[in-house]
């Protein structure tokens, strides 16, 4: 049987590609990614891959063109690329039930939020200033392979003391690349631990929200003859529009 070629479709990223390394190949903003098969529905049913909880990325993986590492994804375009998935796999229309209710979702109408790309640095930071404390902070973006080393942390440091909680704190510390210029670790730590305002606190994490690339996941719906704002769920399911 001669090689069957599958069709592809270029996936554009949300971040536009300009914040992750210039020798990574998602540095272009754009993906390459192949129609799903009933090949791929064998990583969706596969239970060790469920119960793990990396049947997504595996997915991702395999319908993927351009050879990266996918924990290196930035959520929003990590985001982009299950969206794409969705539709190369089992087309645009997305049938869910939330809170008792039916939801038809054009999964094509989805767009990217607008991406500000004058607020990145050269580096491929970000910077604010608390609106408090006045100090600046220059962050960077989490990936996936960041987040896993945060809870690694968290774990270590409730094995010391079981009923600590540094969520916040620890994911801060990863997050936080400077202090008003300083980028000494040992800096960045005593800033979190003990100068940080939990006003201030909450403003930068408003503010890495709102300035994260992403898909514009929420979409108006009308219930009961009354629009509201709903955001779309993806997770599992969302593969499987039979169920």
């Amino acid at each position: 049987m001669s090689e069957y070629k599958f069709p592809t479709e270029t996936v554009e990223l949300p971040s536009k590609g300009l914040i992750y390394p210039s020798d990574s190949p998602l540095r272009s903003g754009k993906v390459e990614m192949k129609y799903m098969t009933a090949k791929e529905e064998d990583i969706l049913t596969n239970q060790a891959f469920i119960e793990q909880g990396v049947v997504l990325d595996k997915l991702l993986k395999a319908l993927t063109l351009d050879k990266f590492d996918i924990k290196t994804l930035f959520p929003g375009d990590k985001n982009a690329l299950m969206v794409a998935s969705r539709v190369l796999g089992y087309g645009k229309e997305y049938s869910f039930t939330m809170n008792n209710t039916d939801y038809n979702i054009d999964l094509s109408v989805l767009e990217n939020k607008t991406f500000d790309e004058s607020l990145i640095t050269s580096d491929g930071t970000f910077k604010f200033i608390l609106p408090s404390s006045e100090n600046e902070v220059e962050f960077k973006l989490l990936t996936d392979l960041d987040e896993e080393k945060i809870t690694q942390e968290i774990k270590g440091l409730q094995k010391i003391n079981k009923n600590s909680s540094s969520d916040v704190t620890t994911r801060l510390k990863h997050q936080i690349v400077s202090i008003n210029g300083s980028s000494e670790k040992n800096d960045v730590r005593e800033f979190v631990d003990t100068i940080l305002l939990a006003s201030d606190s909450r403003a930068l994490r408003i503010y890495i929200k709102d300035i994260s690339p992403d898909v514009n996941l929420s979409t108006t719906v009308e219930t009961n003859g009354k629009e509201e704002e709903i955001d779309i769920p993806i997770n599992l399911n969302f593969f499987w529009p039979d169920l």
